[in-house]
C-alpha cells in the first residue's frame, strides 16, 4: 500500500550528507516520495507524532547504490541470454531487475552500438518507462581493436562505419542531443569489448588527433553539455586532459602528474575494478590515491565485463560476466583501503552513491539522504561494499519512497 508521508526509524543511519553523516537511531521523514528532515529519532517522533513508522531499529539504512558506467540493455542481453531481437528487450528487463534486488536504483547506460540490434535511446526509454529505476543515457561513438578496426555510434545502430564519421559534425551533434550525462561518449583508443588479448591486436590503439579531440568537446561545450571519454594510458590521458573532457571513464594508468592536472580541471574519474580497458584496471590503491588527492572518484562495474586477470584484488571464483549486481563486492577493496587510512564511512560509501550520481548529474535528485533529495534508500544487514558484498544481504529497496525489493 502506497504510504504518502510516513516515518523511517534506523538503528544506524549513513546519510553520505555533509550535515548529517551517521546517525545512530536516526530516522528522516518521506512524503511524497522525497526526504522532508533527517535527524535523531526522538526529536523527529516528537515533531511528526501521528506518523506511521517504518521500525527498522535493528538494521542500518544507506542511499541506494548508482553504478554510473553500464552496458545493461544495449550490450549484455545477447551476451547472457540466448535472445534474439524479439526477445533482446526482455533480457534487458531481466538484468534491470537483478541490479534493483542488488540495492542499485540509478544507472549510467551507453549506446555505442551493436552489430546485432538496432534498439535506440527511445526504444529502451519505452521499455523503462513504467519500471522504478532511474536510467541517464549517454551516446557513444565506439573503436573495437581488432586486427581491423571496427567503428559504430549509438546513432548508426548496427552498421559499421568508417573512422571519418567519428568526427563528423552530423553524428557529434547526435551524441550531444542524445546523451542526458557525459559517459564514454568518445573512445579516445580502441576498446578490447571483452574479446581475449588475441582477437584485439590493436586495443589500446589511439583513435583521434588532439585537434579532433578539441574539437569535439568545444562542441558540446558549446551546447551546454558536459563530456566523457573511454580513455587509458598515460599518452590519450593527456589528451583527454588537454581536451577538456569532463568526465574520464577508467583512466588506467594514470599518472602522479596527471592527476593534479585532473584535479586543477574538475575532472571527475570514473574507477572500473573490473577492466574495461586494454590496461590493468583501477587497483584499490589507485583508487585511494585519486581520493587522497581531491579528486572526484566514482567506481563503476562498466557491466556486463568478465573479471579481468589483471586485477587480483577481486575476489571472483568464477569468469562469468559481472554486472550493477556485483558492485559492492567490486567496490569493496578500495573502499575497505579507505576505511584502513582513516576515511569516514560517510566518505568511502560516496564513491558508489553521490559520486557516481553526480557524474549522471542527478545528485541534486538523489545520491544521498538528505532533505529535498528523493527517498532512494536501502535496509540492510551492513553498509554496503565496506561490511556486506553479498546483495541477499540488502534487505529492502526504496524508489522515490516505494518499497520495491522486500526479502523479509
Amino acid at each position: 500500500m502506497k504510504k504518502k508521508e510516513y516515518l523511517v526509524r534506523a538503528g544506524k543511519l549513513v546519510t553520505v550528507s555533509q550535515h548529517h553523516r551517521t546517525l545512530y537511531d536516526g530516522s528522516f521523514v518521506v512524503k511524497d516520495g522525497k526526504i522532508i528532515e533527517v535527524g535523531q529519532y526522538p526529536i523527529v517522533r516528537e515533531k511528526y507524532p501521528d506518523l506511521n513508522v517504518l521500525d527498522y531499529s535493528d538494521y542500518i539504512i544507506t542511499p541506494s547504490l548508482v553504478d554510473c558506467h553500464t552496458h545493461v540493455l544495449e550490450y549484455a542481453p545477447s551476451a547472457l541470454f540466448p535472445v534474439t531481437e524479439n526477445t533482446h528487450l526482455m533480457g534487458g528487463i531481466a538484468l534491470i531487475l537483478k541490479a534493483l534486488s542488488s540495492g542499485v536504483t540509478g544507472l549510467g547506460e551507453q549506446i555505442c552500438g551493436h552489430p546485432n540490434t538496432d534498439f535506440k535511446k527511445e526504444d529502451y526509454l519505452r521499455l523503462i518507462e513504467r519500471i522504478p529505476i532511474d536510467i541517464a543515457f549517454s551516446l557513444s561513438t565506439i573503436s573495437i581493436g581488432l586486427p581491423e578496426l571496427v567503428h559504430f555510434s549509438g546513432i548508426t545502430g548496427s552498421s559499421i562505419i568508417d573512422k571519418s564519421m567519428l568526427i563528423d559534425a552530423d553524428t557529434i551533434k547526435g551524441l550531444i542531443v542524445g546523451s542526458d550525462y557525459p559517459g564514454e561518449n568518445i573512445f579516445i583508443n580502441a576498446t578490447p569489448a571483452n574479446f581475449e588479448d588475441e582477437y584485439v591486436p590493436r586495443a589500446g590503439e589511439i583513435i583521434y588527433t588532439q585537434n579532433e579531440l578539441n574539437i569535439i568537446t568545444e562542441e558540446f561545450h558549446r551546447n551546454n553539455k558536459k563530456t566523457g571519454c573511454h580513455v587509458g594510458g598515460e599518452e590519450a590521458i593527456d589528451m583527454a586532459i588537454n581536451a577538456n573532457f569532463d568526465v574520464i571513464h577508467h583512466g588506467h594508468g594514470i599518472s602522479e602528474e596527471q592527476i593534479q592536472r585532473v584535479l586543477l580541471n574538475n575532472i571527475i574519474i570514473v574507477a572500473t575494478p573490473l577492466g574495461g580497458t586494454h590496461l590493468a584496471p583501477n587497483s584499490p590503491e589507485d583508487i585511494v590515491n585519486l581520493v587522497n588527492e581531491g579528486v572526484t572518484v566514482a567506481i563503476s562495474t562498466d557491466g556486463y565485463l568478465p573479471p579481468s586477470k589483471k586485477a587480483p584484488w577481486l575476489r571472483f571464483l568464477d569468469k562469468e560476466l559481472k554486472g550493477p549486481e556485483s558492485l559492492m563486492l567490486i567496490a569493496y577493496p578500495a573502499m575497505e583501503k579507505l576505511r584502513d587510512e582513516g576515511w569516514n564511512e560517510n566518505d568511502a560509501l560516496k564513491l558508489i552513491t553521490l559520486n557516481p550520481a553526480k557524474v549522471l548529474q542527478r545528485d541534486d535528485y538523489y545520491g544521498n539522504i538528505e532533505e529535498g533529495k528523493a527517498a532512494n534508500f536501502l535496509v540492510s544487514n551492513g553498509i554496503p561494499g565496506l561490511e556486506i558484498t553479498n546483495p541477499d544481504d540488502i534487505l529492502q529497496v526504496f524508489f522515490n519512497g516505494e518499497r520495491i525489493i522486500n526479502k523479509n
